[in-house]
């Protein structure tokens, strides 16, 4: 009476798509429970070692979009973009979208097959976990060259899953320009302190670089062309989560509204309930629409990519906002308990709205990419 969700087949997916689709739902559906999220949330590494190793070996999550001659499956983002999606469904607690997603797309960016070969592979097999730093809030790093090769120093704030990477991706200034470095910390030469944020499912850090040893990745110059372009991809992986978030919320909100009585009636039956829920699909269908062509752009490697990774990232952000408030509002007085799984919902879609860019920052983007003044960056 009351599925309303598209099925995803309507979507245009592929056969092998839909299979990764069901195995991935299977999987997770039974390793990712409210409570393993809380449990994982508040464990020393944050995220489940033993799930992070399965996806890896079972599946090949980590490796699908990374080329075969780097030890990856030679997929596309498309079949990325569909393991993103199930992991926002349930908020799976592991760093796919700062190793797979960023770190993977900053390596392969920047052209440089000698890195790419030496990190890429630790990557796609699920042993070597990575991020970037100073992509995704300014920083202040500069790079030295020594007797012993490149060293960085400086300060880089808020980096996602920075406390616990096995390796950090730094945008930092060179004497030659601004370039891109790959750094493996250790604890005389880098200090990680986590930071306090709303949502404790995506860590983040403050991490200090004390003369620490670096490799450069990529030419001279190319750091902030490859920096917007991973930045770009992180928001059109994160569209993809926010998709799977919101199609939770509303499956939720559907399953309760239609067992919860009042007057000897379900509440899904009042046609202000019904009004709220048509207005959630609409918004939950168009992200699902911007999500899928922002991934297709991505994957052909559009020019139009900035403009639909900008417009699904507004357009996905604002679903998931609206599925996580009726999430909570629609659940009643329980709904308004931390005790909750709504809340790991609510805290992780606030918390998201402002990882790559907020909405105004989004729509002003576009404003300037259309020729409609804002800015372009």
């Amino acid at each position: 009476m009351y599925q309303l969700v598209a099925d995803p087949v309507m979507l245009g997916e592929t056969e092998e798509q839909r299979q990764l689709r069901a195995v991935l739902r299977e999987l997770l559906s039974e390793a990712c429970g409210p409570e393993e999220v809380r449990k994982q949330a508040d464990s020393p590494r944050g995220y489940d070692q033993a799930l992070w190793d399965r996806l890896a070996r079972e599946i090949g999550v980590h490796g699908l979009a990374i080329p075969e001659e780097y030890g990856g499956a030679g997929y596309t983002f498309a079949e990325l973009a569909v393991a993103l999606e199930e992991a926002g469904r349930v908020l799976c607690p592991v760093p796919l979208l700062t190793s797979v997603v960023l770190a993977g797309h900053t390596l392969l960016d920047s052209g440089d097959r000698r890195a790419c070969a030496r990190w890429l592979p630790g990557i796609a097999a699920g042993a070597l976990t990575a991020t970037v730093a100073g992509f995704v809030q300014p920083a202040d790093v500069a790079a030295e060259q020594g007797a012993d090769g490149w060293v960085l120093r400086g300060d880089v704030d808020f980096v996602p899953d920075g406390e616990g990477a096995d390796l950090l991706l730094v945008a930092a200034r060179a004497p030659d320009g601004e370039r891109l470095f790959a750094c493996k910390p250790d604890s005389a030469t880098c200090e990680r302190t986590a930071r306090r944020v709303l949502d404790p499912t995506r860590r983040q850090a403050l991490v200090r670089l004390r003369g620490a040893p670096a490799e450069p990745v990529g030419e001279p110059g190319q750091a902030s062309t490859i920096v917007e372009s991973v930045l770009d991809a992180g928001r059109v992986a994160l569209a993809a989560e926010h998709v799977g978030g919101s199609a939770h919320a509303l499956d939720a909100v559907l399953g309760y509204v239609s067992q919860r009585t009042q007057f000897g009636r379900p509440i899904g039956s009042f046609q202000a309930v019904k009004h709220r829920l048509a207005d959630l699909l609409v918004e939950v269908e168009g992200a699902r629409s911007a999500s899928a062509y922002a991934s297709a752009c991505l994957v052909e490697g559009s020019a139009g990519l900035p403009v639909a990774a900008s417009a699904a990232a507004v357009a996905c952000t604002g679903a998931y906002r609206l599925a996580t408030t009726e999430y909570v509002q629609l659940h009643g007085g329980i709904g308004f308990t931390w005790e909750h799984s709504a809340h790991l919902y609510l805290r992780r879609a606030r918390a998201d709205e402002a990882l790559f860019g907020t909405g105004d920052d989004h729509r002003l983007r576009l404003a300037g990419l259309l020729g409609l003044g804002g800015r372009t960056g």
